[in-house]
């Protein structure tokens, strides 16, 4: 097996493998899972028993590792009833289309942490962005924690203000540094990507992997998800350390990020150690990390850490090909290529421009045959309410910023263009068509860091999602492949037994 020659280090204070940005940890108590396989789940999901729920559930307990082992048990019972029900019900078909076309509306995946709908948007666990804006935990300003989202996709539940706070303080405990990564950081050439330098810390971070020692100590795989949950929490715990440390060392000089605050919730440490103290701007990577952290199972990053975590790679080496998929130009850059657009724009237009010479602008370049980019989404039919929120944001904090103009300007024009034109399928902006002008706004400027940004906060979707596939014991994944000789013979087939 892969992970059996693996070296794991001992966390103590003696051990100098470990390069302490935080206060000590404390203990958070172990939920225990024994053995024993529901009757109703047999052969189907790894059984929780109610052992593993001796403490305090529901609303009252912060241990988010305890309310999730409940939660477990009740929706494997469930699933259990569901399949025996309805195991051999039709769902769709699959046309030859969708094998060739990236599979798109292919209903061929379980995801239980959020679900696109062409209509509203994204819903995190059934509620919208404008709802979890409203209900999650905010600290001090009024745009509500990752934290919160965090305890929302895990459970379902909106979390109180106390579960919210004891994430916060478990993240700042768990926020330590190994050396290695640290050197490696430190060694990398200023011309590697970002990205490049976050997937190799990501991946570098296993060598501490809970779920890979208790994988080779031959644990029973009832208890897999409680691994995978300790290592998500880490990582998560670490994952603004790593990405502050790279951005000071391509964009500061090399200083240093300094070291977690405990009183901090998780984006203000995150804010800090990038050096911006406005907390205007902590408010807007609040509101950024949010709707940045889940977006159903089936888009690049989600689905590689959901398909490498199939065959029980740990989370850190998942998230790190989740993140391999992220810096695709298709998926996490969309971003930059708004703003390269926005800036060519200016070029040619002016800041001071004139609406008409603006949409003339626009009609001149769909017609040299280029897109708009951040307009358009190939599920969404409407615009995105994650644009939507960052518009509201922006008319708040920034009114008379003249690319928020702009933005604004394009909003209000280029939907119409489009239908004009008859060849967009959904002319409305998405999240991509705002989000850097934002960011821009309180000077990161440096483009090519965005997609760490995003990937910090796919973090919380990927996650989440991985620890519920290990806990519903979700197998290998290996769809069938067939070769385009192959598929006409089948077609072929199909039609003379017509």
């Amino acid at each position: 097996m892969g992970f059996v020659n693996f070296r794991f280090a001992p966390r103590s204070k003696s051990n100098k493998n470990f390069f302490v940005l935080s206060v000590a940890k404390k203990m958070i108590p172990a939920v225990v899972a024994s053995r024993a396989v529901l009757s109703a789940t047999k052969n189907f999901v790894p059984a929780v028993s109610s052992s593993c729920c001796k403490y305090s559930t529901g609303a009252e307990s912060t241990n988010l590792k305890e309310v999730l082992a409940k939660k477990i048990i009740a929706h494997q019972k469930d699933v259990a009833a569901f399949r025996k029900e309805h195991n051999n019900t039709v769902v769709g078909q699959i046309t030859v289309d969708m094998i060739y076309g990236g599979m798109r509306s292919m209903k061929s995946m379980i995801c239980e942490t959020s679900v696109l709908d062409p209509e509203e948007g994204i819903r995190f666990r059934g509620y919208t962005i404008p709802e979890c804006q409203k209900l999650l935990p905010k600290w001090g300003g009024d745009e509500p924690v990752p934290e919160g989202i965090w305890w929302l996709l895990c459970t379902g539940d909106i979390p109180t203000d106390k579960q919210v706070k004891a994430i916060s303080k478990e993240f700042a405990g768990r926020a330590d540094i190994p050396e290695h990564v640290v050197t490696m950081l430190s060694g990398f050439p200023t011309n590697l990507h970002p990205m490049s330098q976050f997937v190799s810390a990501i991946a570098a971070l296993n060598v501490d992997s809970k779920f890979a020692r208790a994988y080779s100590n031959g644990v029973h795989k009832s208890t897999y998800w409680e691994h995978a949950y300790e290592d998500s929490m880490s990582l998560l715990a670490k994952l603004p350390t790593i990405a502050a440390m790279i951005y000071r060392n391509l964009y500061r000089d090399g200083t240093s990020v300094g070291a977690i605050n405990p009183a901090k919730d998780w984006s203000g440490n995150f804010s800090a150690m990038l050096g911006y103290e406005d907390p205007k701007f902590t408010e807007l990577l609040r509101l950024y990390l949010v709707i940045h952290s889940d977006h159903e199972g089936g888009n690049v990053s989600a689905h590689a850490s959901h398909l490498i975590g199939s065959a029980l790679a740990d989370p850190f080496l998942s998230f790190a090909g989740a993140m391999c998929g992220l810096a695709g130009p298709l998926h996490g850059l969309a971003n930059q290529e708004v703003l390269v657009f926005l800036h060519k724009i200016v070029k040619e237009v002016g800041i001071e421009y004139k609406v008409e010479k603006l949409k003339e602008w626009v009609w001149n370049h769909l017609k040299s045959g280029q897109v708009v980019p951040g307009y358009g989404h190939a599920v969404l039919r409407k615009t995105d309410p994650r644009y939507e929120c960052q518009r509201e944001f922006a008319m708040k904090h920034l009114p008379k910023d003249p690319m928020f103009r702009l933005v604004s300007d394009l909003y209000k024009h280029v939907p119409s263009i489009l239908l004009e034109q008859g060849k967009a399928k959904n002319p409305w902006p998405n999240v991509d068509a705002h989000s850097g002008v934002l960011l821009q706004h309180y000077n990161m400027k440096e483009m090519n860091y965005y997609t760490v940004l995003f990937g910090v906060s796919r973090a919380l979707g990927c996650l989440s999602q991985l620890i519920w596939n290990r806990a519903m014991g979700s197998p290998l994944e290996r769809p069938k492949s067939m070769s385009t000789d192959g598929l006409k013979k089948f077609i072929k087939k199909q039609a003379s037994a017509a």
